[in-house]
C-alpha cells in the first residue's frame, strides 16, 4: 500500500514536466501494482473464507443434532485437510463449500381471519320463529296469523364468524372455520357451528368444504344470510382429487349422500295401517314419520369442470347419488337413483361488474339446493301400493353486481327453485319458491361495510296454497384479518 501511494504521490509531481514515455512508464508500474494489491487481497478473502467454513463445520460437529460419522459434515459433505494454498489452515472441499440442504420440512404458515356483522331486520310479515334472522322462503307460511300478526323487528349477530387457514408450503393447506348461526338442533340459536374443516395434501382434498357440485363463486353481492332460494349451495363432507389443468379446474369427489326423504300424506299414518304391520303393532304407537329414515350405504358421485378466462368463467357439474330408504320395524329397504347437471358462470361486463346465472336440473337433488331440498316421496296416494319415487327439480339463479366505485355497489337479483310433486306428498309440503332482492352497499373505509337490502320471497305448497313476505334489512360488517400470524417448523 505504502509503495502504491509513493508512486501515484511522485506521479501527480511530476506528471506535469514529464514526458510521454516517462508518463508511459510511471502508468505501467501503477498498473503492476494494482494488480499486486488485488492478489493480495483475493488470498486475504479465499483465507478468510475457509477459516469461517471450517469454524462452522467445527461448530455443528461439536454439537450435532443427528449421529454425524466423522469425516462428514451434517449435510454429508465430505471435509479435506488440504489446506487452502498460501495458507497452513485446513479448509473445506469444494463439495464441503457448497451450502448445506435446506429442511424439508416447509414451515407453517397461518392466519386468523372472519368478520363481526350485525344485522337490523323489519320483517312485514311473519316467518318461522326459528329463521327470523334470514329471509329463506321455505318458512314462509301459506295460511295467515300461523306465526302471530304482520311486523316482526330483530336484531341478529349470527353471520359473524371466525376462521383459520394457512399451509405448509405448496403441498399441505389447511382451514377451520365456523360462524353463530345454528341449524339442525341448534335451530334458532346463536351458537357457534362448523362451517368448513378442510385439509388437502397435494391434489387430494377431505373434510367438509363447498360441494363439488356447487359452484360459490356465482353467490351474489347480497346481506341476507340465506341467499338465493334456487341455488345449488352445500357444505358437504367429502374426499375430492382435483386433477391438474392449467388456469382450468376438473375435480371429482365422493361425498356424503344424507337422503331427504318424506312419507308425505302418511306421515301420521299408525304402524297397524302400514303394509305388513308387525304383530305387536297396537303396542308400538309409532307412526310412518317414525318408522321410515334415509339408508345411505353407497355416497354421492360428483365431477365438475370449470373453464377461467378474461371474461370470467363457466362451470359444469355432475352427479349421481343412490337414494336408499328403509323401514326400522320389519327393515324393509329399497333405493332410487338420483342425478343432476348444474351449469353456472359468472361473467364480466363492465369495470368491476359481474353477472352470475346459474341452472340446475335433476330428479333426487333437493338435498343439494339452497332451500326447498327433498329428495324422494311416496310416489302414491294408496298406502298398500305406494313405494319411493325421486323428485325433479329445477333450480335457477340470476343476479348483476355493479360497482358504482370504490366505496359502492349494488346487487340484484332474482331466483326460484322448483319442485315437481308426487301423489303421496302432503298438501302443506314445499313445491315452489321464489326470492328477489336489491341492495345498495357502502365501504367507508378499508374492513367496513354498511348495507341495506331490501327482500321479497313467495311459497307455494304442493296444495297450491301460497305465501308472501317482504322485509328490509340494514347490516354493519367489520372485517378482520392477522396476515401471517405465525411462521414455525
Amino acid at each position: 500500500m505504502a509503495i502504491l501511494f509513493l508512486a501515484t504521490f511522485g506521479y501527480s509531481l511530476g506528471v506535469s514536466a514529464a514526458s510521454d514515455a516517462q508518463r508511459i512508464d510511471e502508468m505501467e508500474a501503477q498498473l503492476q501494482a494494482q494488480r499486486a494489491l488485488m492478489e493480495q487481497q483475493q488470498r486475504m478473502l479465499e483465507k478468510m473464507s475457509a477459516e469461517l467454513e471450517l469454524l462452522k463445520a467445527n461448530r455443528t460437529a461439536a454439537s450435532p443434532p443427528t449421529k454425524v460419522e466423522a469425516g462428514q459434515s451434517e449435510s454429508g459433505h465430505v471435509l479435506s485437510n488440504t489446506p487452502v494454498p498460501g495458507t497452513a489452515e485446513p479448509a473445506m472441499s469444494v463439495a464441503a463449500a457448497t451450502k448445506p440442504e435446506a429442511s424439508k420440512t416447509p414451515r407453517l404458515s397461518a392466519q386468523v381471519y372472519g368478520f363481526a356483522q350485525a344485522d337490523a331486520i323489519y320483517d312485514f310479515k311473519q316467518v318461522d320463529p326459528n329463521w327470523t334472522d334470514t329471509l329463506r322462503v321455505s318458512t314462509i307460511p301459506t295460511q295467515s296469523g300461523t306465526y302471530g300478526n304482520d311486523g316482526d323487528f330483530v336484531f341478529s349477530v349470527r353471520q359473524s364468524r371466525l376462521g383459520i387457514k394457512g399451509d405448509y408450503g405448496d403441498d399441505v393447506t389447511f382451514l377451520l372455520e365456523g360462524e353463530l348461526f345454528g341449524v339442525g338442533a341448534d335451530e334458532g340459536q346463536t351458537t357457534l357451528r362448523v362451517r368448513h374443516a378442510w385439509a388437502t395434501y397435494r391434489n387430494l382434498g377431505m373434510g367438509q368444504t363447498w360441494s363439488n357440485f356447487m359452484d360459490i363463486d356465482i353467490f351474489p353481492n347480497t346481506i341476507d344470510y340465506w341467499g338465493p332460494t334456487g341455488m345449488v349451495f352445500y357444505r358437504n363432507q367429502q374426499a375430492r382429487y382435483t386433477f391438474a389443468t392449467g388456469a382450468d379446474e376438473f375435480a371429482i369427489s365422493i361425498e356424503d349422500p344424507s337422503t331427504a326423504l318424506s312419507v308425505g300424506r302418511f306421515r301420521d299414518t299408525t304402524v297397524c295401517n302400514l303394509p305388513n304391520p308387525p304383530e305387536d303393532c297396537e303396542s308400538s304407537g309409532s307412526t310412518a314419520e317414525d318408522l321410515f329414515q334415509s339408508y345411505n350405504e353407497l355416497p354421492d358421485l360428483t365431477g365438475r369442470y370449470r373453464k377461467n378466462g378474461d371474461f370470467g368463467h363457466f362451470q359444469v357439474a355432475g352427479i349421481v347419488r343412490h337414494l336408499g330408504y328403509e323401514r326400522l320395524d320389519t327393515g324393509a329397504k329399497g333405493d332410487e337413483i338420483g342425478w343432476g347437471i348444474n351449469t353456472s358462470a359468472s361473467l364480466k361486463t363492465f369495470g368491476q361488474d359481474r353477472l352470475k346465472l346459474q341452472v340446475a336440473y335433476g330428479e333426487g337433488i333437493g338435498n343439494y339446493m339452497n332451500d326447498g331440498g327433498l329428495d324422494i316421496a311416496p310416489d302414491s296416494a294408496d298406502i298398500s301400493t305406494a313405494s319411493a319415487e325421486t323428485i325433479p327439480l329445477l333450480g335457477i339463479s340470476a343476479y348483476y353486481d355493479h360497482y358504482w366505485n370504490q366505496q359502492w355497489s349494488t346487487s340484484i337479483g332474482w331466483s326460484m327453485t322448483d319442485l315437481d310433486t308426487t301423489a303421496g306428498q302432503a298438501p302443506g309440503e314445499f313445491k315452489r319458491g321464489q326470492i328477489a332482492q336489491v341492495n345498495v352497499l357502502h365501504h367507508p373505509t378499508d374492513n367496513v361495510m354498511l348495507g341495506t337490502e331490501f327482500l321479497w320471497g313467495e311459497r307455494e305448497d304442493v296444495s297450491g296454497a301460497r305465501g308472501t313476505d317482504y322485509r328490509i334489512q340494514f347490516s354493519l360488517k367489520v372485517n378482520f384479518d392477522t396476515g401471517n400470524l405465525m411462521q414455525a417448523r
